[in-house]
């Protein structure tokens, strides 16, 4: 099953299923352009997870981490499927990164690996958008991962079983392939990841997980627009404006 959370034409908040005829809800069905598409998950936090795949850490110049390296973003990040998310002005390099999301549907601490996929929620798209100009000079990344609109989320919300243990990870940029890999080749897979952040911190409904990028990340200009899909939930999109 897909889910999607929406803004009916009434201006109330949804949670539906995304169908080949439309989004179900309540007994009707909606045409995805007539709704605005919300992201589809509140986050109390975003724990994110850099270097989860060689490739992008040999064109990062890093060593292959022997732990998974967590960073967070906040709830301010998030932003939606169709969104045009405003960058930073000002910088030379913010840039894009597809990336598989883990949503979490209940609160959880200290799991193991056997038991972290019982506390999944589902899959999503996110584009975790990096501004390198300032990542590369600061320990923490606030300024670099931490921006307004910084994690756009969706459409859809897919249930674990409708997403491949080799699901692909792609992305465009103005229908250019820029990024392509999948699932299978992460450093630490989801249930490692989810036993790792929950030794050190509540995992409550609705927070995600990023589970990092793979090679191909690039520059993005103004007007651009990204997809970011992964298989078995479908293609986000979003534009970008630079002020």
């Amino acid at each position: 099953m897909r889910r999607i959370r929406f803004r009916d034409p009434a201006g109330s908040v949804r949670n539906g299923e995304w169908t080949d005829a439309g989004i179900a809800f309540g007994g009707e069905t909606y045409d995805p352009d007539d709704v605005d598409v919300l992201a589809p998950a509140d986050p109390s936090k975003i724990v994110c997870v850099g270097l989860n795949y060689a490739d992008h850490a040999a064109e990062r110049d890093k060593d292959l981490p022997e732990r998974p390296l967590l960073f967070l973003k906040p709830p301010n990040a998030v932003s939606a499927h169709s969104d045009t998310v405003t960058l930073p002005a000002g910088k030379d390099r913010i840039g894009h990164e597809a990336e598989l999301a883990v949503v979490v549907g209940e609160q959880c601490r200290n799991l193991t690996p056997e038991e972290a996929m019982d506390a999944v929620a589902g899959f999503t798209c996110a584009d975790d958008l990096s501004n390198r100009d300032d990542q590369d000079r600061e320990q923490n990344w606030v300024r670099g991962k931490a921006f307004d609109n910084s994690c756009p989320l969706g459409p859809v919300l897919a249930t674990p079983d409708e997403v491949p243990a080799d699901a692909a990870v792609r992305l465009r940029v103005n229908g250019d392939l820029r990024q392509e890999s999948s699932r299978d080749e992460f450093i630490f897979s989801v249930p490692e990841l989810l036993a790792e952040i929950t030794t050190y911190l509540t995992l409550e409904p609705g927070d995600v997980v990023l589970t990092g990028t793979p090679a191909g990340v690039g520059p993005l200009s103004d007007g651009d627009r990204v997809e970011v899909e992964v298989e078995g939930v479908g293609t986000l999109t979003h534009d970008v404006r630079i002020p």
